[in-house]
């Protein structure tokens, strides 16, 4: 435990919210130091690594080491410019900028990536990504340059999922969809309101046609995922006595697998433009037999610390998992971080969790996935 506990402590102390520089020297000098794997740091700044390269199957163990802006507390001199984020222990727990997400899984996934038994069939790979905050920036850029393993453990969160203290296997999550809808009409003082085209109305019919989609969904490995699509924001106007010539809207929707809402229908009205800004994509495990593989090695992991069992699930939150699976590569999420640590202002890991996915993911790593990901 006390490599593990040392080992997130350094990565975490780091700060990598602006730039993933020095974090990612740090994994770089770790894989070189303790490992004889073929290291590279491609032109982004991900970090991978193979322990067979060439081999027939290939298994990745996926992290990020960019973390989302730390709050005053969590950093050690000029929030601005932290000398280093503050990280400590209690209670069992490592609270600190990135312990959750996901410093504490990247260190959880270098370990099992050095101790695993691999088989020589197989090709054992560990990245950490940049800028999976901003967009998925390192991933999508590993994927363009050829980075494309058959099968990936994304090590996201899915602790305390189906029940408390357990650590489940993400068989499906959702994408996000961000757009904009904008409504244009004619000026004209309010006084006439002939005389112009209210944006606002137009706006408004296109907020009903958005509040009368259906909501995709789709079942993956037995679990069923659910979209949903929602006005978020609203804008438009510039003085009480103006009719409107202008309104904007934000739509956030949460895409599912293979379905999207038809939000271009909102172009079925006069002067209603829809732009979409942010796709996410994501995720469904499209082998079942890997699914069964990755739950297997957590079912095993996970006795006599819970009554509960691990179960598949699925998640809310688009992951770099979506990326992958896009390109191709059979993906499942499992990891260390609860519901509601990420991002927030008291984030923290649990010790025994942490540990608890080493071993998870060793395990795995030391399984002969075959042709068909089974075990």
């Amino acid at each position: 435990m006390s490599e593990l506990v040392d080992l997130t402590r350094k990565l975490v102390e780091i700060p990598s919210h602006e730039d993933e520089t020095a974090a990612g020297d740090a994994i770089e000098d770790w894989l070189r130091a303790e490992t004889n794997a073929a290291v590279e740091r491609d032109g982004d700044g991900n970090v991978i690594a193979r322990r067979n390269p060439g081999a027939g199957t290939s298994l990745a163990l996926i992290g990020h080491h960019d973390v989302v802006p730390p709050a005053a507390e969590q950093v050690v001199g000029d929030p601005e410019s932290p000398e280093k984020y503050l990280v400590e222990e209690r209670d069992g727990r490592l609270y600190g900028r990135g312990t959750a997400d996901m410093k504490g899984a990247v260190a959880a996934c270098l370990l099992a990536f050095r101790d695993a038994d691999v088989p020589a069939n197989q090709d054992l790979v560990f990245a950490s990504f940049v800028g999976e905050e901003v967009g998925g920036v390192g991933a999508r850029g590993a994927i363009e340059r050829g980075f494309a393993p058959d099968y990936a453990l994304v090590a996201e969160g899915s602790t305390n999922y189906s029940a408390a203290g357990v650590t489940d296997v993400v068989v499906a999550h959702k994408g996000r969809r961000g757009s904009t809808i904008t409504a244009s009409g004619a000026s004209a003082h309010a006084s006439e309101v002939e005389a112009g085209t209210n944006a606002i109305y137009r706006a408004s019919d296109a907020v009903d046609v958005v509040r009368d989609l259906a909501f995709p969904t789709v079942e993956v490995v037995g679990e069923e995922l659910a979209g949903s699509v929602a006005v978020t924001e609203i804008e438009g106007g510039t003085a009480m006595n103006v009719i409107p010539d202008e309104c904007t809207l934000t739509v956030d929707e949460r895409t599912v697998p293979g379905e999207r809402a038809a939000l271009e229908r909102v172009e079925e009205i006069e002067g209603v433009e829809w732009t979409v800004d942010q796709d996410l994509p994501p995720m469904a495990c499209d082998d079942e037999a890997f699914a069964d593989a990755a739950l297997a090695a957590a079912r095993s992991v996970q006795d006599g610390d819970a009554e509960a069992t691990p179960q598949h699930v699925t998640k809310p939150h688009a992951t770099d998992a979506g990326w992958l699976a896009e390109a191709g590569t059979t993906c499942v999420v499992c990891g260390p971080s609860e519901p509601g640590e990420a991002h927030t202002e008291t984030e923290s890991v649990s010790l025994d969790v942490l540990a608890r996915c080493r071993r998870i993911y060793r395990t795995l790593a030391e399984r002969d996935l075959g042709a068909d990901g089974s075990a």
